[in-house]
């Protein structure tokens, strides 16, 4: 389990090594063609910063050559705000006064129905709180089942579950998982997550384990930046996925590092990322990793989002709603968070034609995977 490999690295001589790092290791870095953690590192510190335009050209190379130009495009549907967790940064956490929705049967088909009217949507991502008595497993799968008929790829993004109730779920249609370790710093993870399953920290970051012993198709890392120090954090993230890599080599992998927004919960973040430091870090990672899906979701500015659509990220969100039944009935409770982009999934398919890019609507479908 990749707890145990954590255990053996250092997040204090990580983060000085990070810092440590010259004009000469990112040199060495940027003219390799396989690189190591240790490359990413000198790719993501500040010595890197002057080497931004080299390492953006480095970056839009290959994602052209692995993806061509293509973004995929998702929808994220929250299907429940209910949740036992106390996440001190999270608008759906257990303590704030906010009216908890699980979407019924009728209502989940109801939201599938008014996205399917946005555009034309085939990657649907299933989102809720972690409420595992009130919507479980069981919810879960019958939102599955109920989407496969309107859906060609589905995701969630839910609590951490057990192997065998993941094969579960790939049996009523699941093709991909997205779980946010939130950070990687396991002495400061508690203060973030005091009570709740969310509390467990090797549950949570052996959670991936699990995704791979089941055959996950596609499997969704990410960090929130904005805890602990990002540049540590991204690094203990990409040991992550080089181990996964390593032991479930079927599997596909994306990754995702959202900047955080307001909530309901008013955390203000311990850490700043501006626009410039993002753009290093994409640019970084698409190095370090030439088949990696990167994801940015609609936290991101529309300026921001156009830029990097062709420099590097390959997957985008469009026309989010964040908060239960939020395409039906807009709006009906608390958002999760403030988006940032909010422009119409037409909207953002016209801009992205007009910077060359092609949106994909649909690039999976389960005959390939048989």
């Amino acid at each position: 389990m990749f707890s145990e490999v954590l255990e053996k690295i250092s997040w204090n001589d990580s983060t000085k090594a990070i810092y440590a790092k010259t004009s000469t290791d990112v040199e060495r870095a940027l003219s390799k063609e396989h690189l190591d953690v240790n490359d990413f590192m000198a790719l993501i510190s500040p010595a890197a910063e002057p080497y931004l335009e080299v390492m953006a050209q480095l970056s839009r190379q290959y994602t052209l050559q692995r993806f061509g130009k293509t973004i995929s495009m998702f929808v994220p549907l929250y299907i429940t705000n209910s949740c036992t967790n106390h996440c001190i940064y999270c608008g759906f956490q257990h303590n704030n006064p906010i009216a908890r929705v699980i979407l019924t049967e009728e209502e989940i088909e109801n939201e599938f129905k008014a996205i399917k009217k946005l555009a034309p949507f085939e990657n649907l991502l299933l989102v809720t709180g972690e409420n595992p008595a009130a919507a479980g497993v069981g919810h879960i799968e019958r939102a599955l089942q109920l989407a496969k008929p309107y859906f060609s790829n589905l995701q969630i993004e839910v609590m951490p579950l057990k192997a065998d109730e993941y094969e579960r779920l790939i049996h009523s249609g699941l093709n991909g998982v997205i779980c946010f370790q939130e950070t990687y710093n396991k002495a400061n993870y508690k203060i973030y997550h005091p009570k709740g399953m969310k509390s467990k920290f090797e549950w949570r970051v052996n959670g991936f384990d699990r995704m791979g012993q089941a055959g996950v198709h596609k499997i969704g890392m990410g960090v929130l930046i904005g805890l602990e120090d990002w540049r540590t954090d991204v690094t203990m993230m990409a040991h992550h996925l080089r181990y996964l890599q390593k032991h479930y080599w079927k599997t596909k992998y994306s990754v995702n590092f959202p900047r955080m927004r307001p909530s309901e919960g008013h955390f203000q973040p311990n850490v700043a990322m501006s626009d410039r430091e993002l753009a290093q870090l994409t640019f970084a990672f698409r190095i370090f990793d030439r088949d990696v899906d990167i994801s940015y979701s609609t936290r991101e500015s529309a300026e921001f989002r156009n830029n990097m659509a062709t420099l590097g990220v390959t997957t985008m969100s469009a026309e989010s709603k964040t908060e239960p039944g939020g395409y039906y009935s807009y709006p009906q409770a608390l958002e999760q968070f403030a988006i940032n982009d909010n422009r119409t999934a037409v909207q953002v398919e016209k801009d992205l034609k007009l910077l060359g890019r092609e949106p994909v609507w649909k690039d999976w479908d389960q005959v390939f995977d048989r």
